[in-house]
């Protein structure tokens, strides 16, 4: 009796979607790693799913890595925000990029955070590697008083130009509550 060899069973959906899963998840790792390696700054770069990943980097390199993440098929940014941290006297800066002209990176969002105190709340303005960032730079700047060198149209876009006091994102910010008319029930 001679044996044969032992055949395998037929994949289930499920699997087949674990695998394009892993396969999808080790590209955009790949190209993350190939982007750090070509770089050659220091980063920290996080691939938390297939379609999500994280890079922080020093804001004094954050140009170098948005060209990189361009030079990839990262081409708009879909939003620019910031944390606020009293505790240490920081903000986070955070773009979320994505791609229109890479359908393997058009559902993929990639995070990039940085840094910056109190003290010195600038940053380099990424609107000319991505005209995207025009008004989300805009935003955080009059929200939570970071200033984008660089960024060719840096004024207010909702708060009157002549706003003065704690930027109103910022932990810091008090809502006045005196002489508002507040409707309870009765």
């Amino acid at each position: 009796m001679s044996a044969q060899p032992e055949a395998k069973p037929p994949q289930v959906p499920q699997q087949q979607a674990q695998q394009a899963q892993q396969k999808q998840e080790s590209s955009l790792s790949r190209k993350l790693n190939e982007m750090k390696t070509r770089l050659n700054v220091p980063v920290n770069v996080k691939v938390e799913s297939e379609r999500r990943a994280t890079i922080e980097v020093d804001k004094s390199n954050l140009l170098a890595v948005a060209m990189a993440l361009r030079s990839i098929g990262f081409d708009h940014v879909k939003t620019v925000t910031a944390i606020d941290y009293p505790e240490t006297e920081t903000f986070e800066v955070l773009y979320h990029v994505s791609s229109y002209t890479d359908f393997e990176l058009a559902k993929t969002i990639v995070t990039l955070r940085t840094k910056v105190s109190y003290k010195d709340p600038t940053l380099p303005s990424l609107h000319p590697v991505w005209e995207s960032a025009w008004t989300g730079e805009r935003e955080t700047y009059e929200m939570f008083g970071i200033r984008f060198e660089g960024h060719p149209d840096l004024r207010r876009l909702f708060l009157d130009e002549d706003f003065e006091g704690v930027y109103p994102m910022r932990k810091s910010y008090k809502v006045k509550t005196e002489g508002l008319f507040v409707d309870r029930p009765a």
